[in-house]
């Protein structure tokens, strides 16, 4: 005959599960990209998406930031060259539980990918490509491309990967002036992302934003594009 266990324990085994982490959880390392220092909208999101990721328990020493600018954050960014950028993504090694985080935001071109002004370069979808595999595997990996024609950047798939871009391959996206603090696309990330539950609903929550502040511009929508791998379709936000 089983002998029941003690009440203690079984408090401790209840406690337990209800601060488990679903088994799909990621903590985030994270790599945060300016590409361009024409207008403030690029630093402005990168420091906002850090202050976010931080907010949400994620180190800052898990938080890497490259910009255009001369180290608009002190000493904690570096010169956002493609070297250093794919450097960076190549060396996230994420552990047992974590996950590989990049955001990019910055001026685009058409078949050529993101610009990065520091260098003169633009960054493209196959060399990131290489990167995510080389700095995180098989880990549950969310990249943001904020750029015009960034849908080239969902060319990058993979079944752990989560692509979202500002704009489908051939149209622009908006919002680069110097007198708004962030993009259009960005504005609307930033406000939809710490109410998500899943990137999926970030994602799907950030598509009606950006099309309803589109047709208050009277613009050609840029319509964001998305790629969700099949390991991590209902991948949570925290």
């Amino acid at each position: 005959m089983l002998r029941p266990m003690p009440r203690l324990f079984v408090l401790l085994l209840l406690f337990g599960a209800a601060f488990a982490l679903p088994a799909n959880a990621a903590r985030w390392q994270a790599v945060l990209v300016a590409g361009d220092n024409a207008e403030p909208v690029f630093d402005n999101a990168i420091e906002a998406m850090a202050r976010w990721l931080v907010g949400i328990g994620v180190a800052q020493s898990d938080i890497y930031r490259l910009s255009a600018s001369a180290r608009p954050f002190g000493s904690t960014s570096e010169p956002a060259s493609a070297r250093l950028v794919l450097g960076r993504v190549a060396a996230l090694r994420p552990g047992r539980g974590e996950g590989c985080f990049v955001f990019i935001t910055s001026h685009g071109q058409r078949n050529q990918g993101v610009w990065l002004a520091a260098t003169g370069e633009f960054l493209e979808p196959a060399a990131l490509s290489r990167a995510l595999s080389a700095g995180c595997g098989n880990a549950p990996t969310v990249v943001i491309v904020s750029a015009c024609y960034s849908g080239s950047f969902t060319a990058m798939r993979a079944p752990n990967r989560i692509i979202m871009t500002a704009a489908r391959p051939d149209r622009p996206s908006f919002g680069c002036q110097a007198d708004r603090t962030y993009t259009v696309f960005d504005e609307c990330l930033l406000s939809v992302i710490p109410q998500a539950a899943t990137w999926r609903g970030v994602y799907d929550a950030n598509l009606a934003c950006v099309r309803q502040r589109e047709r208050e511009l009277g613009v050609l929508p840029s319509q964001p594009k998305g790629f969700f791998g099949k390991r991590v379709r209902q991948l949570p936000v925290r």
